[in-house]
């Protein structure tokens, strides 16, 4: 089996670097707990696309063997700084990159010392990974990539792992709803800033934990629409693209708010 896990998770640092907030403190519990599951699986490599580290000309990469250091995150730099020692299978990374042509799409690996990591990779990474077991595949969010393409780009990594009989966990790194509240607040109060959002959110993990997979993609474009979802929901196309679809399920480890916008951990049960 290639694929043994796959997960959706918020790519926030306020779950790692302020967990002493309550509704924050909560997503971190579920991020440990879907790590905790992670490991069970013992996955060879973690594919991971981020929709935070943003791309604009080629798909990118990360092709750089391991990257270590401190990253403080543009918005949350007051809560401090975000450590990171990661691994990449640059072999399967390689492949990927040499593969994309075949459905319309030029990649390139990034390979320098001192690259800018995006938030969300370090905190997938330092909650999923801790030990770091695995290494990473990571894949950069190119904004002019659509729905579909983004499918595409997951199953082409899925089949490169079979390919060279990787075990991965793909993994998709964003939020739900966008909508963040743009005043100072009491962070131990903090909850979803608009609730048509925040139902749009508990519809669309209910169908997931219900296994209506359908009824689930049929409902993603007004989702990402109406929601106004992180980056159109692209960090779900790519895992879906990876796993084409076959799911029979999902497990909500965890829901709430992120400074008013939504995030979960979700895993998906495979098929």
């Amino acid at each position: 089996m290639t694929i043994v896990a796959a997960l959706l998770v918020p790519g926030s640092p306020l779950p790692q670097v302020a967990r002493d907030n309550p509704p924050w403190g909560a997503l971190a519990d579920a991020l440990e707990a879907a790590g905790a599951a992670l490991a069970k699986a013992a996955p060879d490599t973690l594919v991971i696309y981020s929709t935070q580290w943003l791309a604009v000309l080629d798909e990118l990469w990360l092709t750089r063997a391991r990257m270590q250091g401190e990253h403080v995150d543009d918005n949350w730099h007051e809560y401090g700084a975000l450590p990171y020692d990661i691994r990449i299978d640059t072999q399967l990374t390689q492949a990927i990159v040499a593969a994309t042509p075949a459905v319309g799409v030029r990649s390139k690996g990034v390979d320098y010392d001192g690259f800018p990591l995006d938030t969300g990779t370090i905190v997938a990474s330092n909650f999923l990974n801790p030990d770091g077991r695995a290494a990473l595949a990571v894949a950069a969010n190119n904004l002019y990539h659509d729905w579909q393409t983004t499918e595409q780009l997951g199953r082409v990594a899925a089949q490169q792992a079979q390919a060279l009989g990787r075990r991965i966990a793909v993994v998709g790194v964003g939020g739900l709803s966008g909508s963040f509240f743009r005043h100072g607040i009491d962070i131990a109060t903090d909850h979803i800033a608009n609730p048509q959002e925040d139902a749009w959110n508990r519809r669309m993990l209910s169908l997931l934990e219900q296994g209506d997979v359908t009824a689930f993609r049929a409902a993603c474009p007004d989702y990402a629409r109406e929601a106004r979802v992180d980056m159109g929901f692209k960090h779900c196309a790519f895992v879906m693209g990876a796993l084409d679809w076959r799911v029979g399920g999902a497990t909500v480890h965890g829901y709430g708010p992120l400074y008013g916008a939504g995030g979960a951990v979700l895993e998906f049960n495979l098929t």
